[in-house]
């Protein structure tokens, strides 16, 4: 099991914890809107360290962005496993024509 895989099952198991007790949890109990702005805001920190080149400090941001972005997820009811099965269907399929076969 991957870390990836592992941070999703913590996620998961935080789903109707006490959000006093747990950030995912407060995060989760604040509902789907607010997991997708703090996704945004965590991805913009991302942006601006890459911009700034800072290896140390985007590596950390992108750490927070795939956190962040599971929870965004989690909040709507999507797995990590449906993302795999995704990015598994697209495998092998140039960037280029996936992108223009979804219009």
């Amino acid at each position: 099991m991957s870390v990836l895989d592992r941070l999703a099952a913590t996620i998961e198991s935080r789903r109707g914890a006490d959000p006093d007790s747990s950030w995912t949890a407060k995060l989760l109990a604040k509902g789907p809107e607010k997991c997708a702005e703090k996704f945004g805001e965590e991805a913009v920190e991302a942006i601006i360290e890459a911009v700034k080149g800072d290896r140390a400090r985007l590596t950390a941001e992108a750490a927070d962005v795939l956190y962040h972005l599971l929870v965004m997820l989690a909040a709507r009811d999507i797995s990590l496993a449906d993302v795999k099965a995704e990015l598994e269907r697209r495998e092998g399929t140039s960037g280029v024509a996936e992108k223009a076969a979804r219009g």
